[in-house]
């Protein structure tokens, strides 16, 4: 009997997935150069009203979200010519993420190489120092901050040609509910996928953005804007530190509901926002009567003026951006740049109007420079910046894990959640 050949991840595509509040969305892409990618696909599919399985960033039934994964992920292989896409880089969010500094330290008693093993045990101790600390959260992200070998600050991750006696390696950490690991493994897990490695969405945005402006923004110090479906979080950095991470539970979503409250359909009001929505009334320079359909309730069309509809979505970005302003405002004087990033971010005047509402120098996020030229310009949109920084910093963990063999979830795996599913409610 002939016997199944075994693949490693080095010989699949790379896989980004978003498990956003609006839409699961996965890219495939291929490396063709340094810090270069080509675009091989992208499938998306919509999250339906009475069938949601992710809010504000969480995974909320992992039986739909599964279900959700395997249709994508293969879609996305039918689309790019693969047989299967059994794994995927994975980007972690979430309303309650939090962020938090921890170390380790390794004396080797003698100076000897710096094995990626013994940093990935390294790095391993200082996410068991927090989960057995507070048994109620998971890591969902390690980000490095900085390594010292024997006493002296190092300017990038130690390699294996590199020889020291005293390892320090200092992280930033990402954790949150141990729900939301716990859904996101089992929701894979049910998809009959794994994950190749999971990345928090600040680490893949900033490492986007400091590769397409230079490393000198994450030194100098930057802020990020995220404006989701469902969340809008705020991300400051500098010098190897997060300075701050605040995620708010309001976003584009909300906008789109407040606007179908004047008595349209969520579709319309939908439609209403991305076509003609500004962020601010003092934007518009020639005002417009706008005729859309009511809601069928209602029946009928509505005039709106689109200086009335600016008006009103200005008093909700004002409730969605004021504490992420006041907490913005306490590092001004640290991060030069601010850059406005995802879906939301794509309301017309957004740019203008976060400007006019700080001091920092304002402007998009950019990936472009990752993508190869002739790539489809609906990809260089902010909303696939995340995922493009996913596949970044993927083929950066294949690079320092070679040869690693694609891990399926088992049958028996399977099995034993779909069990304990049965006498355990989800959360």
């Amino acid at each position: 009997m002939a016997r199944k050949q075994t693949r490693t991840a080095d010989s699949l595509p790379l896989v980004a997935i978003e498990m956003g509040s609006d839409s699961v969305r996965a890219l495939a892409a291929r490396r063709i150069a340094p810090d270069l990618f080509q675009v091989l696909g992208v499938e998306e599919r919509p999250q339906k009203m009475g069938n949601v399985c992710v809010e504000q960033g969480i995974i909320t039934q992992s039986s739909n979200a599964g279900y959700v994964i395997a249709e994508v992920l293969k879609l996305l292989a039918n689309r790019i010519g693969e047989e299967e896409l059994p794994t995927a880089f994975v980007s972690v969010g979430g309303q309650s993420m939090q962020i938090v500094a921890v170390h380790s330290r390794r004396d080797q008693a003698r100076k000897k190489e710096i094995s990626q093993a013994l940093l990935d045990e390294m790095e391993q101790e200082c996410k068991e120092k927090i989960e057995l600390r507070n048994p109620e959260v998971a890591v969902l992200g390690l980000v490095p901050s900085f390594f010292k070998l024997d006493g002296v600050e190092q300017d990038d991750i130690p390699s294996p040609e590199q020889r020291a006696a005293l390892v320090e390696a200092h992280y930033i950490a990402f954790y949150g509910r141990k729900a939301i690991d716990q859904q996101l493994q089992k929701s894979f897990s049910q998809a009959g996928r794994s994950i190749e490695h999971a990345f928090v969405r600040p680490e893949c945005l900033l490492s986007a953005f400091a590769t397409c402006d230079g490393n000198h923004v994450l030194m100098n110090g930057c802020a990020v804007i995220d404006f989701g479906a469902q969340t809008t979080s705020l991300t400051a950095y500098k010098g190897g530190q997060y300075l701050i991470n605040k995620v708010v539970p309001k976003g584009g979503y909300h906008i789109t509901r407040m606007l179908e409250q004047q008595g349209m359909s969520f579709a319309t009001a939908e439609v209403l926002k991305k076509k003609f929505g500004c962020a601010s009334p003092d934007l518009i320079t020639k005002p417009v009567r706008l005729r859309v359909p009511a809601s069928p309730e209602i029946g009928g069309d509505m005039i709106i003026a689109s200086n009335e509809l600016a008006a009103a979505i200005e008093l909700k970005l004002q409730e969605i951006l004021a504490p992420l302003l006041e907490e913005l405002k306490k590092v001004e004087a640290r991060v030069p740049t601010l850059y406005i990033t995802g879906g939301g971010s794509m309301l017309q005047g957004m740019a203008e109007y976060i400007q006019s509402q700080t001091s920092l120098n304002v402007q998009y996020g950019a990936h472009n420079l990752l993508l190869h030229r002739d790539t489809d310009d609906k990809y260089l949109s902010p909303q696939y910046t995340s995922l493009v920084g996913t596949i970044l910093l993927g083929q950066d963990y294949r690079d320092s894990h070679k040869n690693q063999l694609v891990r399926k979830p088992g049958f028996f795996d399977r099995v034993k959640e779909s069990t304990l599913d049965m006498f355990i409610d989800q959360e």
